[in-house]
């Protein structure tokens, strides 16, 4: 396994599909960064962190016979990779919450970023781009929601140590994926969904307030949510946030 080590970039995620682009790359070859001046997440927002506090890296993985719809199975196994980590620091009250967020204390600890390269119908590869909060104490004040592996241990903690307990676990959970152990993931992911069977308030795309529980997550990646009159509906990444 190669590990690039570097002291700013603008987005691990973006070296890395660059490098893939020029050079031929290892399977799991991760690149790891101190400062990213350009991180990126979900729904097209920045990833903000300090500078040398946090863990910022990105990982090339290489598939075999992985299909466009079972990408949501890529997503298990990426989260619950992350999540098993943090749990087994006995951080209290870690969660993943919908799609990949990692939580606990219902504070943010870390998202995810998956990025795939398609061809026929098949997902060749997948560059998977993690910031995990680690010895930040303070964050900005549009941030009131996120916290670091510190504030919950009392202790500042190695990066490039929490860097080889994930990389051990993506292995792990990668095997299961690639051996099409689908329902595992799901069952193992829906076991520590965040809000899972506890009445919740949500906020569609329409800005409309409504009163559901989340039941599970569809094959294709959708929320499930039951609402007040006991019908289930699924809503996509954008359709949907906790209010």
């Amino acid at each position: 396994m190669k590990i690039i080590k570097l002291d700013a970039i603008d987005s691990t995620n973006s070296f890395l599909r660059d490098l893939a682009n020029t050079t031929a790359v290892k399977n799991f070859t991760t690149v790891i960064a101190k400062t990213q001046l350009n991180g990126r997440g979900q729904r097209g927002n920045t990833w903000q962190s300090e500078d040398d506090k946090n863990l910022l890296f990105s990982t090339l993985i290489y598939h075999k016979h992985l299909k466009i719809h079972q990408q949501t199975y890529l997503n298990f196994a990426v989260s619950l990779a992350v999540f098993d980590v943090l749990n087994e620091l006995a951080i209290p009250k870690v969660a993943i919450k919908w799609p990949n967020d990692i939580l606990a204390e219902n504070k943010k600890l870390c998202g995810i970023l998956i990025e795939n390269v398609i061809q026929n119908q098949n997902i060749e590869s997948s560059i998977i781009g993690i910031g995990l909060n680690v010895n930040q104490q303070k964050f900005p004040t549009d941030l009131p929601n996120a916290a670091s592996i510190i504030h919950f241990i009392g202790k500042g903690m190695d990066v490039e140590n929490l860097l080889s307990s994930i990389l051990t676990k993506f292995k792990f959970y990668i095997s299961l994926l690639h051996q099409q152990k689908h329902s595992l993931l799901k069952e193992k992911y829906l076991a520590v969904l965040y809000k899972k069977d506890i009445p919740t308030t949500f906020i569609d795309a329409k800005n409309n307030y409504f009163m559901g529980m989340i039941k599970g997550v569809s094959d294709v990646g959708k929320l499930q949510i039951q609402l007040e009159n006991d019908t289930i509906k699924e809503f996509d990444l954008k359709e949907v946030a906790f209010a």
